[in-house]
């Protein structure tokens, strides 16, 4: 299977594990949109195979946009892309969880962007990582930017029933898209693999993450507590599924 296919691949595989992802993405774009007017430069944390950066992309065509990610598999297929977007896409490997992760954005940063965005990714941090990371943003950000991050942020034992309410949803999300031929998680990294001249990223990979475990889940309040905490004046949700959230921050 080529790259681009495995691109499509992705997009159907998460959308099995979030329902209505296009809707959470358009949220985003539709704030950033909101927010900014003419050129204007995104920095995508954790960007993955680059699915949020190149929605930016697409929608906007004066935006400029840095993914940064510490995935080498998935910066293989997200540098695959930069081509098409002659210049607008830049992507970075660096490590969110080394504090001189700003120092990468040297080079391909001209100013402070305007927005710092991320989807479904800072769950693998910890709370401690996640408010540096928060806090960074916020440094770098310019006046008046905007952090945007949609994830799920699970409910807990305050409100058991709709923690099960949501759960039952999420199953029921996932069958459907697995009856209709959406790939689960495991298929298609093995897939990804499979393609030639990836071994030595795979081996890359799992030095790389040797010993990283996922972090409990997070409830919204903790997300909305480190945006304030890192500084951010205003905090708040822009958009709620369930307990699939995108939280803000606005400098």
């Amino acid at each position: 299977m080529s790259l681009a296919g495995l691109i499509d691949r992705w997009d159907s595989q998460q959308a099995a594990y979030i329902a209505d992802r296009e809707k959470r993405f358009d949220a985003m774009l539709d704030v950033l949109g909101l927010d900014n007017d003419g050129d204007f430069t995104v920095v995508d944390l954790a960007c993955g195979p680059g699915s949020l950066s190149t929605r930016v992309l697409d929608r906007f065509d004066r935006a400029r946009v840095v993914g940064i990610d510490f995935d080498p598999m998935l910066l293989h297929v997200a540098r695959s892309q930069v081509d098409a977007y002659e210049g607008r896409l830049s992507i970075v490997d660096a490590d969110l969880t080394d504090p001189s992760w700003p120092d990468r954005l040297g080079d391909v940063v001209a100013g402070a962007p305007q927005a710092f965005v991320s989807s479904t990714a800072l769950h693998w941090l910890t709370p401690a990582q996640l408010l540096d990371v928060y806090a960074t943003s916020y440094g770098l950000l310019a006046p008046g930017g905007t952090l945007l991050n949609g994830d799920h942020l699970r409910f807990d034992g305050r409100t058991p029933r709709v923690k099960v309410w949501a759960q039952a949803h999420d199953e029921q999300t996932q069958a459907r898209a697995f009856a209709e031929g959406a790939p689960p998680w495991d298929e298609w990294w093995t897939e990804l693999a499979a393609l030639p001249h990836l071994a030595e990223l795979q081996a890359e990979r799992d030095r790389r993450f040797a010993g990283r475990d996922s972090m409990p889940p997070t409830a919204v309040d903790l997300h909305l507590a480190a945006l304030a905490q890192a500084g951010f004046g205003e905090v708040g949700t822009v958009w709620q599924l369930s307990d699939d959230y995108v939280v803000y921050g606005a400098k």
